[in-house]
């Protein structure tokens, strides 16, 4: 596994024409992502739980774009995707969820289900039924947008940007969620060898459907551009690691 601290400032350009697929594409970060790949000549598919959002998604971003009904906590809507998408280079985990909840005390027990069901098990179901195709590209790419505050060394206090006491214990839901999502996008890598190269993103604090009853938040488009430099890795590039959305390396 190849460990650096920053990645490269420049995205590469495909060779040739490359298929991505983006969950979570019709809104937020998502939106912004296939935006970038479709730019930069990648034939995207947009993945959709509402198919009407993402038509119109779709039909925003230009006629080449592509969108599937994709409900990644529904086996049956997740194998026939992969079915209509067929062949792939690029697989972007992005959808996820932020059902709230505060600290252990507070938090139900339906808020950890809802995140975890979404933010993690189908990313592993998406990521599964999508392998096959991945396996037969000759640069597989794989982008799990993840989150700092599933950092457990962050968490502990270790980052001196951030006055992370401040909201110690708090978002069980959702950061234990993220923090799984570093451990599969880990475990991951070093199942699939380094021909795949698998990595997990925190894009930040960004104004997106994400951030529950909160103001501000900085640009998805910021954030997708890190997306995207992960997607256009060359081969050799970094595998098996959690990078923040400018580039510098985050700790698990």
């Amino acid at each position: 596994m190849t460990q650096i601290d920053r990645l490269p400032a420049g995205i590469t350009t495909p060779e040739s024409r490359q298929v991505a697929l983006v969950t979570g594409g019709n809104s937020g970060i998502g939106f912004d992502v296939a935006r970038q790949l479709h730019d930069r000549g990648v034939a995207v598919w947009i993945g959709a739980r509402n198919i009407d959002k993402g038509k119109r998604a779709a039909a925003e971003l230009g006629s080449s774009v592509r969108v599937v009904q994709l409900d990644v906590t529904d086996a049956a809507s997740v194998a026939e995707a992969a079915t209509q998408i067929g062949e792939l280079d690029i697989l972007i985990n992005n959808a996820g969820v932020n059902p709230g909840g505060e600290d252990i005390t507070r938090t139900d027990i339906e808020q950890l289900r809802v995140a975890y069901e979404t933010n993690v098990f189908g990313l592993i179901a998406v990521t599964q039924a999508l392998l096959p195709a991945l396996g037969r590209s000759a640069h597989p790419r794989i982008v799990n947008v993840s989150s700092g505050t599933g950092s457990l060394v962050w968490n502990s206090g270790a980052n001196p940007q951030f006055d992370w006491k401040r909201v110690q214990g708090s978002g069980i839901a959702y950061r234990s969620s993220k923090t799984a999502v570093n451990a599969v996008t880990l475990l991951t890598a070093q199942a699939l060898g380094t021909e795949f190269k698998v990595n997990a993103l925190a894009p930040g604090r960004r104004q997106t459907n994400l951030v529950i009853g909160a103001t501000g938040g900085g640009d998805p488009a910021e954030a997708a551009t890190g997306v995207v430099r992960l997607a256009l890795l060359p081969d050799d590039g970094p595998t098996a690691a959690l990078w923040s959305w400018d580039g510098t390396r985050v700790p698990w």
